[in-house]
């Protein structure tokens, strides 16, 4: 018979921290990161599931915490837009379009770092003027570390 739960040199333990984690971060349920800090709030919005899951599998390698949305409208009527640190959405999505919705953000949100990605690179021939922070913009397909740079430049001044 094969052992469903094999014992290796590995060892779990439960810490409970839930009193010195912020009220931010226990709504998140998410760890510290290993600096001890809360890490940065990352949502991403894009229509295609495979790039939602690696763009999750990528930002939290990085040890950031990542919220998915399959639109722009799913983003808006979730509790998570205040809590943001970094937006970064795809340009052509069916319904609201990364253009509105960054319109849609900067009238509450102007300060939020927000990174849009496309892979249609002649659609960012017609970016209307979206005002707020610098915006970043990616064509599909980009490399990951890429990405991350811009990320991290995005949040360097977020915690100072």
């Amino acid at each position: 018979m094969v052992d469903p739960w094999p014992v290796d040199d590995h060892h779990i333990f439960l810490l409970d921290t839930h009193a010195t984690i912020p009220a931010r971060v226990r709504k998140l349920k998410i760890s510290l990161t290993m600096t001890g800090r809360p890490p940065f709030l990352i949502a991403v919005v894009d229509d295609d599931q495979g790039i939602l899951r690696s763009l999750e599998y990528l930002l939290e390698s990085a040890d950031y915490a990542v919220r998915l949305f399959a639109s722009a409208s799913e983003l808006l009527d979730s509790p998570w837009l205040p809590e943001l640190d970094c937006l970064i959405s795809d340009v052509d999505m069916p319904g609201t379009d990364g253009f509105e919705l960054v319109r849609l953000i900067r009238s509450s949100r102007p300060e939020l770092a927000i990174i849009l990605i496309t892979g249609y690179p002649d659609r960012l021939a017609h970016l209307p003027p979206l005002g707020g922070s610098e915006l970043r913009l990616f064509t599909k397909p980009f490399q990951g570390d890429e990405l991350l740079q811009a990320v991290s430049a995005a949040l360097a001044n977020a915690r100072k």
